[in-house]
């Protein structure tokens, strides 16, 4: 959908980048699924962490580089964050049975979804974090009706 927004926020550090997911957070609503974009160490961890901290999590978040998904059960839905950088053929998702993460009671984000290639569920939201100066800028995009709704204000 072409005529749905992006918003676009400047983060000068680790902190402005934890203090978006916080903030976003009380916008994202199940099934929903983001797309996290960026090289590596653009944030999408950082940004993923503050998320769940914004929805009440106080325990460690780490990056699901070696366990494809790290799955968090939280009062409003399950948030599952996904990594698919070491996939080598798209046929790993269908593989690793991730299909059955997806529910009505989920929030979705996927770190490298073009690895899955058509087995990637599409997105709601696109989250493009790119670096900028000593910086980043994250780049939200919805694809979706469902992601306009969630998109932060």
């Amino acid at each position: 959908m072409s005529d749905l927004p992006s918003i676009s926020r400047l983060l000068a550090d680790e902190a402005a980048t934890l203090d978006l997911g916080e903030a976003w957070s009380s916008r994202l609503n199940a099934p929903l699924v983001i797309y996290l974009e960026g090289d590596l160490g653009a944030g999408k961890t950082t940004l993923t962490r503050g998320i769940l901290r914004g929805l009440g999590h106080r325990g460690p978040v780490k990056s699901p580089t070696y366990a494809i998904v790290e799955s968090y059960p939280l009062k409003p839905f399950t948030l599952h964050h996904f990594d698919l950088y070491r996939f080598t053929t798209p046929e790993e998702w269908e593989d690793a049975g991730l299909d059955e993460l997806f529910s009505a009671n989920s929030v979705c984000l996927i770190e490298w979804p073009q690895q899955g290639g058509e087995f990637t569920p599409p997105a709601d939201i696109t989250a493009t974090l790119t670096h900028d100066g000593d910086g980043r800028k994250c780049l939200l995009t919805a694809h979706t009706e469902r992601g306009r709704e969630s998109l932060p204000l």
